[in-house]
């Protein structure tokens, strides 16, 4: 054999085993095969809307994708209790049209487009409607392979969800009473409030038992008076351990509500929410110079321009963003993260109503994030427990995920049918004492 020879031989085995290493797969390619063959594409073949109503106020909104896979499903909340129907116009005439084709994959790319579709972002009504179709696709995630949501949202950094409960009462003896029964329950953090407004003279009379702090109409002087005079109460005779929380539903003028604040000061509340309206937010910044009070906010917002200077300069200590209102938990997710780089901690809102599957979205998103930090409490009626098996479960002020796949929960459209909507939605308002309409 000549030197010729020699090489195109080499050569041509060379070729031939570079032809062999190319037939087998290195172990990313063996672990993606793999996984196409477990998962297959699957499509999406319709959205269905399922509305329901238990409560006078609750007019649930949840969707439900189905797909080319037999008996594959999600579930999503698009609750907008004020104006579900609109809601529910928004998902069946424009979303369900976009989305019955695609790949159930694609929920970046379907968040993305249905965000821009209506042109004028940042709605309500669209932002809703395309929560509960997100909900879904990531419900239809978990369960094609066999985890819950938050696995793939980094994994549990928590084994549990604390809570806080609500207590709101007419007098403050019956504040107390109410919050040392929570408090024997398990409940370390619990949020305090007296029903309605009250008169100076009322407002001076705080004390013992007995003493009658009797809240008749709303008016802001005194609420802050009345609820500053709460917090000594409550502290002088509980003690200094329990977590208590305030909501001023943005009930007060600017500068009122910064008096409060430095006046809640010497009582350290967990936090006081919502003490301005979304177009007062700059206030924010002079109550951070002033005082000390942690300050929570956002279940008005629907709007990433009215939360990012508030988290980015270090204004406030709690973002409460209702998931659903601001496009569902695609959003919220990155909201979460980038609220962990300034040290605001995430209390998702979480009233009654919110449907279950709603609430099922938010524990998906305390279990995973560092910054968690309190969950909003609601016990649902036996009702809506037949209509949603799989509801999170609450004991001893803590919530428990059932480690199912996907979002853990399931809807019995045969029970939702049994209680159709008796009204169209409702609408919120109220008065000052002097009749003029109060916000929100």
């Amino acid at each position: 054999m000549n030197r010729r020879e020699a090489l195109t031989m080499f050569a041509g085995c060379g070729a031939s085993l570079a032809a062999a290493m190319a037939e087998v797969p290195s172990p990313l390619q063996t672990a993606q095969q793999a996984v196409r063959r477990g998962l297959p594409p699957v499509k999406i073949t319709d959205v269905k809307v399922i509305l329901t109503q238990m409560e006078s106020s609750t007019h649930y909104v949840v969707v439900k994708v189905l797909t080319s896979e037999p008996g594959l499903y999600g579930l999503g909340c698009a609750t907008h209790a004020e104006r579900p129907l609109v809601v529910t116009t928004a998902v069946e005439q424009y979303l369900k049209p976009m989305v019955i084709g695609r790949n159930v994959d694609d929920i970046e790319d379907i968040w993305q487009m249905a965000n821009v579709a209506p042109y004028w972002r940042g709605g309500v009504d669209a932002n809703n409607a395309l929560s509960g179709v997100d909900g879904a696709l990531w419900d239809i995630m978990g369960k094609r392979a066999g985890l819950p949501v938050y696995a793939f949202l980094g994994g549990k950094v928590r084994t549990a969800i604390p809570v806080y409960a609500t207590i709101e009462s007419v007098e403050l003896p019956e504040v107390e009473d109410e919050l040392r029964k929570k408090i024997a329950e398990g409940y370390r953090h619990v949020k305090i409030g007296l029903t309605s407004g009250a008169t100076a003279a009322q407002a001076s009379q705080a004390g013992g038992k007995g003493s009658g702090l009797r809240l008749t109409s709303f008016d802001p002087g005194p609420y802050v008076t009345a609820t500053i005079k709460m917090f000594d109460y409550v502290r002088s005779k509980i003690g200094p351990d329990v977590e208590l929380i305030h909501t001023v539903h943005e009930r007060v003028p600017p500068s009122l509500a910064l008096a409060l604040a430095k006046g809640l000061e010497p009582y350290r509340p967990f936090f006081v929410e919502d003490l301005f309206a979304p177009e007062d937010v700059a206030w924010y910044q002079h109550i951070r110079e002033e005082c000390s009070t942690a300050l929570a906010t956002g279940q008005l917002f629907v709007n990433r321009n009215e939360w990012v200077p508030l988290v980015a300069n270090r204004w406030i200590d709690f973002l409460r963003i209702h998931v659903s209102a601001v496009g569902g938990l695609n959003m919220v997710r990155k909201m979460a993260a980038c609220c962990e780089f300034f040290n605001v901690r995430m209390s998702w809102h979480g009233p009654g109503f919110v449907s279950p599957v709603g609430v099922a979205m938010n524990m998906h998103l305390d279990f995973p994030f560092f910054n968690f930090g309190i969950h909003e409490e609601h016990i649902y009626s036996d009702q809506v427990l037949e209509v949603f098996p799989g509801t999170p479960e609450i004991k001893g002020g803590l919530m428990q995920a059932n480690d199912r796949p996907g979002l853990g929960i399931d809807v019995d459209e045969k029970a939702a049918a049994k209680y159709p909507y008796t009204t169209p939605g409702f609408n919120r308002g109220g008065r000052l004492f002097d009749g003029t309409p109060l916000r929100p």
